[in-house]
């Protein structure tokens, strides 16, 4: 099932019921405005740290966004759930592209602190990169082909069964290494 569609509708609603204009939002997260009433809308789906400014300033888990239930226990993932709990998010939170399927392996879960995704990032002949940043942590381990890695001023090269641990707070993006597809398995932990 792709989630694109009710991400937007879910932060309104969050917004609405904290009682909170698109513009007070806008200044808790150093986002525009327009690019608030373009999330919720849906006509933009943005990259995670965007996604994570909004779920930080309404004060809920990046998951609110994505979950389609509330499971307490374990949540089991199934290999074939895998294609219909697909999430898309554009490279630039102000256009509509894509380079990146994110496949959620705990949208069940209630109350988690971490978000494991199996992350396909398509071929691109994208060249520069805006980098972003936001609390948290991330863990991504690369499970075909190779990742390229902009932290901060360096870059790093992560090719099949490598892996990377950092601080999310350094800016940063993934990309597939010369806009090659990729596919790897990220954890993202944030704090509320």
């Amino acid at each position: 099932m792709d989630k694109t569609g009710i991400v937007g509708e879910k932060i309104r609603s969050i917004r609405e019921s904290r009682q909170l204009t698109v513009a007070e939002l806008a200044e808790h997260t150093s986002l525009a405005v327009e690019q608030i009433e373009r999330i919720e809308n849906n006509i933009d789906i943005p990259s995670l740290a965007p996604l994570i400014k909004i779920a930080r300033a309404l004060g809920v888990r990046l998951g609110t966004f994505l979950d389609d239930q509330d499971e307490v226990g374990a949540v089991v993932c199934r290999k074939e759930e895998l294609t219909r709990k697909t999430i898309s998010f554009s490279n630039n939170a102000m256009n509509a592209r894509t380079h990146m399927q994110y496949h959620s392996l705990s949208a069940s879960k209630s109350d988690r602190h971490m978000e494991p995704f199996i992350i396909d990032i398509e071929e691109t002949d994208e060249t520069s990169y805006e980098l972003s940043s936001h609390e948290g942590e991330e863990f991504i381990f690369v499970m075909e082909g190779a990742v390229e890695i902009s932290y901060g001023k360096k870059s790093h090269l992560i090719e099949a069964g490598d892996s990377i641990y950092y601080d999310s707070i350094v800016p940063h993006h993934v990309h597939g290494y010369n806009g090659q597809a990729a596919k790897i398995l990220a954890v993202v932990y944030t704090p509320i």
